[in-house]
């Protein structure tokens, strides 16, 4: 192969190359410019071949599929990240951060975290057709969790398509330690304050998930159905961002108080 002839190669683009720049991205902690600016066939399709792909090899590398999340629930947030629809990605157990464990800053890229309402599910819930009351349904336990985001996009400045691919920006997670069966909880009035260093910076009801988390829920089993996927027992859903994400630094102490589900607190290192 001649020097032109490499050139062209390295100049396509398709899902495993998409993948490995992602996964090049998280490993070496360092940021790049969205996919989409250099590869216009990273439709909202190819982007979620992209995800799987990405969820193969980090299975393939012995990462155990715990659940899934929900990104970009809220309109206001979609707003502010420049796309228009909510997205699914995955999770696994090496995002798993334990209650306690501190957020260590310099093994991510540019951190931002923000509060969740997270089910686990006591049964299989697979779509199409799911509605939220059925969704709920299969919910054994409610808690409160605060997640991590962490872009592989500079700026966190992303189409869909790029941060489909990128899993939702997904990094760690952390779940607190209140267990509340759905039943008890009015989850739409369920309230949140997110503080950072003991200074409340917003606040939100579980209205801003889709005017119901069950909602989120919904559309993840729903969207799953399109590639003969479902929502498994045992699985852990974060339902999306209650409020906005906040980014954090070193020293940082983030806590999540939920009017029924406890407080959840992360330390940054």
């Amino acid at each position: 192969m001649n020097a032109q002839e490499e050139g062209q190669r390295i100049d396509v683009w398709d899902v495993a190359r998409a993948a490995a720049v992602l996964l090049d991205a998280e490993a070496a902690r360092v940021d790049r410019g969205p996919i989409t600016a250099e590869w216009a066939g990273l439709d909202l399709d190819t982007a979620y071949q992209v995800q799987d792909e990405i969820l193969c090899r980090k299975v393939e590398s012995g990462q155990h599929i715990v659940g899934v999340k929900l990104g970009l629930t809220s309109r206001a947030k979609q707003q502010r990240m420049g796309v228009n629809s909510p997205s699914t990605a995955w999770l696994t157990d090496r995002m798993v951060l334990p209650a306690g464990a501190p957020l260590v800053i310099e093994q991510l890229i540019h951190p931002r975290v923000e509060p969740e309402i997270v089910f686990v599910l006591g049964e299989r819930l697979a779509g199409p057709g799911i509605t939220a009351a059925r969704a709920m349904e299969a919910v054994s336990h409610v808690y409160g969790g605060l997640e991590i985001i962490d872009s592989r996009y500079t700026d966190f400045k992303f189409t869909l398509p790029d941060v489909v691919a990128d899993n939702a920006s997904s990094a760690l997670f952390v779940i607190g330690g209140v267990a509340r069966k759905p039943d008890e909880l009015d989850l739409a009035l369920e309230a949140c304050l997110l503080a950072v260093d003991g200074e409340v910076v917003d606040s939100a009801t579980g209205a801003a998930v889709q005017g119901h988390p069950g909602e989120a829920l919904a559309l993840a089993a729903n969207a799953l159905a399109k590639r003969q996927l479902a929502l498994e027992p045992g699985w852990v859903v974060l339902t999306g961002g209650m409020t906005d994400a906040v980014f954090v630094e070193p020293g940082s102490l983030v806590s999540a108080d939920f009017s029924n589900l406890g407080s959840v607190t992360l330390r940054c290192q």
